[in-house]
């Protein structure tokens, strides 16, 4: 029942696989993340290749049945409200005690199971990610979780989200806030089409 097709693609899927775009007031196409804004809306798969199409091909006139026009930074403003998204669910992860942060923190949580994802800045020092990585792996590898690992943020968005200072290496922990983090970078992540993943 919750299926939707693209309208690039034609291909139906699930609504948590595809963005939903409206018509503004203004004519312009915008996304609507949260499903929620009133109006006919059309869906898109979730990945930047298939926004840019749509907008590259005026898919989307023909979709909303109005003479709308789609900004050709749609595709970026797209993976802008997705990153705010996920940086906003880090800090909310961090509140709730479900989020830790540090080199050393981020290794004892992998290695005791309670990780699990791993973070690191786009600017960690890559000896500092091959040694999380080793410890991903020894826990894979001796019958515990595939913890899955992203390189999505700078340190200064780290930073800006969580209140801290050189935020490089953050793990989420178990709980529905570090749950809601994974969804949001899994969206993230699949929009980009890239998995960032080091395993």
């Amino acid at each position: 029942m919750n299926d939707r097709t693209c309208i690039v693609t034609r291909e139906s899927g699930p609504a948590e696989g595809l963005i939903r775009f409206v018509a503004a007031p203004d004519g312009s196409v915008v996304p609507d993340l949260k499903r929620q804004l009133p109006g006919r809306g059309c869906w898109v798969t979730a990945t930047r290749a298939r926004v840019d199409e749509a907008v590259k091909k005026q898919i989307f006139k023909r979709a909303l049945k109005e003479d709308v026009s789609a900004s050709l930074e749609l595709g970026a403003l797209v993976d802008h409200l997705l990153v705010k998204s996920a940086l906003g669910s880090l800090a909310l992860s961090r509140k709730a005690g479900q989020l830790t942060t540090g080199s050393a923190k981020v290794d004892a949580a992998i290695r005791s199971g309670e990780a699990t994802l791993v973070l690191h800045a786009t600017d960690a020092a890559a000896d500092g990610v091959r040694k999380l990585a080793q410890a991903r792996k020894a826990v894979a590898s001796s019958g515990g979780p595939v913890i899955p690992s992203h390189t999505l943020f700078t340190t200064a968005q780290m930073d800006l989200a969580l209140g801290g200072v050189n935020v490089i290496h953050a793990a989420a922990l178990a709980g529905s806030a570090g749950e809601n983090l994974k969804k949001r970078i899994a969206a993230l992540t699949q929009f980009r089409g890239d998995s960032a993943m080091e395993l």
